[in-house]
């Protein structure tokens, strides 16, 4: 059975991808089941280049066939930032909260207290034998300024995706979220363009 590391020690991303390619003949293992790695360097400009060359990086430095995701919020009012710079929103050592408060203090000073906005993801796959895949999502919906939900992560508790306007991203089951976020669409079809491969 191929082992396919995903390029992240998030545990919140980790359990959405092995739950999306659950079906497929693979292990799906973390990367931070392999210690102390260097950082790949995200010097692209696109969520699709990040994608790729994280998926790259690790492919080398693990051994193993890896998939890696690049994925963030896009937020009308804010002309589409934090765009690539999500993780990092708030500086390049930050967690979800500075993030969180950064894009809160952000929508104060524009005096908004909401904003259409959007989750893109890509995602890249890059085997052993240097066989590349790419696929790509997006979420469509809105952020407000109060936090919903203990479910997800990011951005999540603000986001108040199209098809469920009365909820926030974080309060979705995993299930739920799956089905109509920018990772799930990503990894769906991903998911289906290594099936095809596999065979």
């Amino acid at each position: 059975m191929q082992k396919i590391v995903i390029a992240t020690k998030n545990p919140g991303k980790v359990r959405e991808m092995a739950a999306a390619l659950s079906a497929l003949p693979v292990e799906v293992v973390s990367l931070a089941e392999f210690g102390q790695l260097p950082d790949a360097v995200e010097d692209g400009k696109t969520f699709a280049e990040n994608a790729r060359i994280k998926a790259a990086f690790y492919r080398q430095q693990t051994g193993c066939a890896c998939i890696a995701d690049d994925s963030g919020l896009e937020i009308e009012v804010l002309g589409g930032a934090p765009g690539i710079h999500s993780a990092r929103f708030a500086g390049f050592h930050a967690d979800d909260a500075t993030n969180n408060a950064k894009m809160v203090e952000e929508l104060q000073r524009l005096g908004v207290s909401e904003s259409a906005a959007d989750y893109r993801c890509a995602i890249a796959f890059v085997g052993l034998d240097g066989m590349e895949l790419a696929a790509d999502g997006r979420c469509d919906g809105q952020i407000k300024l109060a936090p919903k939900g203990e479910n997800g992560f990011g951005y999540d508790p603000y986001f108040y995706p199209q098809e469920y306007p009365g909820r926030t991203m974080a309060e979705l089951t995993l299930e739920e979220k799956q089905r109509i976020s920018h990772r799930g669409k990503a990894l769906k079809a991903l998911s289906r363009e290594l099936e095809a491969r596999l065979k």
